[in-house]
């Protein structure tokens, strides 16, 4: 997996690999939520805290500062940055042949929920977007220098999540009311705790996990494998690896499904033990309560109705394998979720994309 990461950063991004598409990142963020807000329920105290202490967070005001954020919407509606990362460090480097260090944030969702928090539009950053990133402090309180022309992707290995949602802030002038990261390598224990789970698949993969076409029973190991192919599946784009983590999050629900977790504690405590080890979140949701009361705030938004939009992209005209917010469109598509607006046909389209 060494060579899929180094390549992935120099790949020519084509307008298939960026166009529009449909994350289940956001549906699993919700899967865990309920699970931790049910399995609180019928835990003990030990067991209450122990989740709790699973949980890391980030006090987004003290990392970022209350003055370098643009201010809140006076109004009930939320702004939640979702990151899907997959770290190369530790146990994980391990996981992909150990000598990969670091992480990249492969999803970059801001998801926004307007008020009265019936529908929500996800905005989807390409992880190839140059932008700048702004001074940021890291987790030990050291100060990372600012840089222009860097790839979103690499913002939260250099100076962690709360960088990410200072980035972002500032190219967007929206405030990121809660972050939600969920680690790629804790799917790996969801997995094991479910006794493994069953992926079909139309054509076989060939390279680093070799499977045949047909119905697979992967184990937490192979499950990590799976949602990092790259190359030996389809033609070998970051869009091909996009159809193999849907296909596996759309198989993890059914195998819960399956299994009845919901009505058995002792398996429910386990996952909710392996969710909350791959969750960071901000200050404010640091806790099940937390997590709970705000799952249960965002009761009315249906993942189905979900509109997911592409930020506006094009290519950048040094780098062609990078891409650029291009506008006006991205100033538009901005301007609409700040003024809790609907969102205009011409801020949707994408050169990159032939839109």
């Amino acid at each position: 997996m060494t060579q899929d990461t180094t390549v992935r950063s120099r790949r020519r991004t084509t307008g298939r690999g960026v166009r529009p598409r449909r994350r289940r990142v956001l549906r699993i963020v919700l899967l865990v939520l309920v699970l931790l807000l049910l399995g609180a329920a019928g835990t003990g105290w030990w067991a209450y805290n122990h989740l709790n202490g699973n949980i890391d967070s980030v006090d987004l005001d003290q990392a970022i500062g209350v003055d370098n954020r643009p201010a809140k919407v006076p109004d009930s509606g939320q702004n939640i940055l979702v990151l899907g990362s997959d770290s190369r460090a530790g146990a994980n480097g391990e996981l992909d042949h150990g000598d990969v260090s670091g992480s990249r944030s492969d999803t970059n969702m801001l998801v926004h929920i307007p008020e009265g928090r019936k529908k929500a539009t996800a905005i989807s950053i390409p992880r190839d977007t140059l932008v700048t990133r702004p001074e940021c402090k890291d987790k030990n309180g050291k100060s990372i220098a600012g840089a222009n022309r860097v790839m979103i992707n690499s913002v939260i290995g250099t100076g962690g999540p709360a960088c990410v949602v200072k980035t972002i802030e500032q190219m967007s002038g929206i405030r990121v009311d809660h972050l939600v990261k969920v680690e790629f390598a804790g799917f790996k224990e969801l997995v094991d705790a479910l006794g493994g789970v069953d992926v079909t698949l139309d054509k076989p993969i060939k390279g680093g996990l070799n499977l045949d076409a047909g119905t697979h029973r992967l184990n937490g190991t192979d499950s990590l494998k799976f949602v990092r192919t790259r190359h030996g599946y389809g033609d070998g784009s970051d869009l091909g690896r996009i159809d193999l983590q849907q296909k596996f999050m759309i198989a993890m629900l059914s195998e819960i499904k399956k299994q009845d977790i919901l009505t058995s504690p002792a398996k429910l405590y386990k996952l909710a033990d392996a969710g909350t080890k791959a969750l960071t979140t901000d200050a404010e949701l640091d806790s099940l309560k937390g997590l709970s009361d705000f799952a249960q705030s965002m009761n009315g938004v249906d993942p189905e109705t979900m509109e997911t939009i592409m930020l506006p992209v094009a290519y950048d005209k040094i780098d062609k394998n990078r891409v650029v917010a291009v506008e006006p469109q991205a100033g538009q598509l901005w301007e609409a979720l700040r003024k809790d607006q609907p969102i205009p046909a011409s801020a949707k389209k994408s050169p990159a994309t032939g839109g």
